[in-house]
């Protein structure tokens, strides 16, 4: 077998890897038309009384091989994408979209070049660093009733943990128009609020409810280390799911969310020697 017939056809040639790539998003709008899907859209400035989780991370990171041109443009693009979903509601059995919410990030609409994987590789592209917002939308979700319905990883490795100290699902969620999509369904019985905007260099989330749910979650991780495997480094662990009754704080469910194997994407200098394993 030739190393052409061993590729998948996107990988063949860059022509191709556009045609692959159009199809997708052509097929994901024609789903999203004609799916049934009932998604979110109304948007409320009120917020929901109860905070069911909420998450807040730097945006601008700093380190060798870090262009901060490119995080500041990352700043930019993640403001411009939660002013579109700011406040949204989402009502019993509707279904958020993160692309459906978004849209085109697209010069046009002011998105700047920033950091997106390709494969394995970080390369520069316009609307760059909008992982970072489905990430950050994906954790205040983890730590909910709600039901993650679509989801797809990446590297969880992209950049050295802040001081060391490791935060399960610091990156790790993948989105790319329109067909690389992160969703959630609420499956309870009452509206969820999900808000997210940047102050500064600051990004937060929230997830809202009209009331508190019965049961509270967190995230586990169990053997995080780093480990070499030829001349790359892979971050390595299981992350786990788990739910406790809220009144009693008794373990009702621990489930495993993510068998973690994600390589280094940053120099490996920066690497706390004592995780290598």
């Amino acid at each position: 077998m030739s190393e052409n017939e061993k590729k998948l056809f996107c990988e063949m040639n860059p022509v191709f890897y556009a045609i692959s790539e159009r199809k997708g998003i052509i097929t994901r709008c024609l789903k999203n038309i004609f799916g049934g899907t009932k998604f979110a859209h109304e948007i409320d400035a009120k917020r929901l009384p109860n905070v069911v989780s909420s998450h807040h991370s730097h945006l601008i990171k700093k380190g060798p091989g870090i262009d901060p041109e490119l995080q500041y443009n990352k700043a930019t693009n993640i403001d411009l994408a939660c002013r579109t979903f700011n406040g949204l509601i989402v009502h019993p059995g509707q279904v958020f979209s993160f692309w459906v919410c978004v849209g085109n990030p697209c010069k046009r609409r002011g998105y700047k070049e920033g950091r997106v994987i390709e494969g394995e590789n970080l390369i520069h592209g316009v609307g760059g660093g909008l992982c970072n917002l489905g990430n950050t939308v994906h954790l205040v979700v983890l730590h909910s009733p709600l039901e993650v319905i679509e989801l797809h990883h990446h590297s969880d490795a992209l950049a050295a943990d802040p001081g060391g100290v490791r935060v399960p699902y610091s990156a790790g969620t993948s989105v790319s128009y329109n067909y690389i999509d992160f969703r959630f369904r609420n499956n309870t019985d009452q509206d969820v609020q999900l808000c997210a905007w940047v102050e500064g260099e600051e990004l937060y989330a929230e997830l809202r409810s009209e009331r508190e749910f019965p049961y509270t979650y967190e995230l586990q991780e169990e053997g995080h280390h780093f480990h070499k495997e030829g001349d790359d480094y892979y971050r390595i662990g299981k992350i786990y799911k788990v739910t406790k009754d809220r009144a009693t704080g008794e373990v009702i469910n621990r489930e495993l969310n993510w068998d973690n194997h994600s390589k280094v994407m940053f120099t490996h200098d920066q690497i706390p020697p004592e995780q290598i394993r």
